[in-house]
């Protein structure tokens, strides 16, 4: 999630307040948030974390079917691994607005960027990308095609499944931030879609996780896939520790980088684990 915005999805002015609503409400909420997919002619409402956070595994696998199908058929097809990774990272990047992309670039340049919290708030809300963030990005999408790359080499199926897992743990895991943090600014796409409960986090997390095994385990074993978990849980603890020192708070740009951190983690630790 990047402060850069909700604007990845389709709004108006006339944005309704959230309802309660059932579990398909709650993922065209999150599909309309996360990515630039096609969702139907509901109106419109605004994004609400309570009802994000139980739908984000669900909505996580359609978002990330098409990319990792794409990159399994093009691996199978007989294109070498690494360009059809960077053919799915392309696909990935068209499907989410390159929302976690853009997130992960403007909070390098804000964390490293500025000496005091407000200097560093004021970058993360520039748009613009500095050194940091442009050298963050190349580092982002270079490990994670690197991981995807060896993994399909080893085992197509096996690269489409676990970059699937991968999504779904890191996008719902970098939901603890707003969980435990408060809002680092009063605007901002954090401080517009309300507060995240623990029971919906908690729900949300389970479901990931409980998704992420069937799909992952296979591939990398029960132990490699707690490994993961951990590791992943390590780093997203200490991007939380970090951001609370330096702004004293979150933003969705932390959130969008969160989820691009544990993700790049949990690939490497699945690239790790992998058996053939």
């Amino acid at each position: 999630m990047s402060s850069a915005d909700t604007s990845n999805s389709p709004r108006n002015d006339n944005t309704a307040p959230p309802q309660s609503g059932n579990l398909g409400a709650d993922m065209i909420m999150a599909l309309r948030f996360y990515s630039r997919l096609p969702s139907g002619s509901t109106p419109h409402e605004r994004p609400d974390l309570k009802r994000i956070a139980m739908a984000v595994p669900f909505a996580g696998l359609v978002i990330g079917i098409g990319p990792a199908a794409l990159l399994f058929l093009a691996t199978i097809g007989g294109v070498p691994p690494l360009f059809s990774v960077f053919v799915a990272l392309a696909g990935f990047a068209a499907v989410t607005g390159a929302m976690s992309e853009d997130a992960i670039a403007d909070a390098a340049d804000g964390l490293f960027g500025g000496a005091t919290r407000e200097r560093r708030l004021e970058i993360l809300k520039d748009s613009r990308h500095g050194t940091y963030g442009v050298l963050a990005i190349v580092f982002i999408i270079g490990l994670k095609a690197a991981a995807l790359s060896a993994i399909a080499a080893r085992n197509p199926l096996a690269a489409m499944l676990v970059w699937l897992a991968a999504g779904l743990l890191a996008r719902s895991a970098a939901l603890y931030l707003p969980l435990v943090l408060g809002q680092a600014r009063a605007e901002g796409a954090a401080a517009t879609v309300g507060g995240l409960t623990r029971n919906a986090f908690a729900g949300g997390t389970i479901f990931a996780t409980l998704i992420a095994f069937v799909l992952a385990a296979p591939f990398v074993g029960v132990l490699g896939f707690v490994i993961a978990l951990v590791l992943g849980l390590l780093v997203l603890l200490g991007w939380t520790r970090l951001c609370d020192r330096l702004v004293g708070g979150v933003t969705g740009d932390l959130i969008g980088a969160a989820q691009a951190l544990v993700e790049i983690v949990v690939l490497a630790t699945f690239m790790r684990m992998i058996v053939t």
